[in-house]
Formats: structure tokens, sequence, C-alpha cells
């Protein structure tokens, strides 16, 4: 199943080199075209890290708290 992070992944190279492709046809010079692209690129890895940051659920898991058993006594 493909998740957010595997799409953000894929993004990122097309971004890189999708972006800047398109801005060299355009007529945009490389020393633009190639800082745009790369902005954008970043701008992905920068969302997928702090905007919709990774959770581990184990780590929820295991450090839950857990109650004495209850003595019928």
């Amino acid at each position: 199943m493909v998740g957010y992070y595997d799409i953000v992944l894929g993004l990122i190279p097309v971004a890189l080199v999708g972006i800047t492709a398109a801005l060299l046809l355009v007529g945009l010079p490389t020393t633009g075209a190639v800082p745009i692209g790369a902005v954008v690129a970043i701008g992905l890895m920068g969302h997928g890290m702090f905007v919709r940051s990774p959770t581990d659920s184990r780590s929820d898991e295991t450090t839950g708290t857990r109650s004495a058993p209850v003595n019928a006594d």
C-alpha cells in the first residue's frame, strides 16, 4: 500500500528534475531553474518532516502506563 511518505519520496526527484526541465523549456537560464526546482523539493521534504511529521505507533503502545492487578482480598 502506497502511503503519504512514499508519495513524498517519489515527488522529491520529480519536482527537482521536472520543474527544472519545465523552466528550462520556458526559457529560464539553468542558474535560475535549478534553484527554483530545489526550493520546491526542499519544501516537500520540510512538509514531510515538520507539517506531517512521522509518528511511531509502537512507541505509543510501549510507553503506556499499566495498572497493577487489583487484589480481591
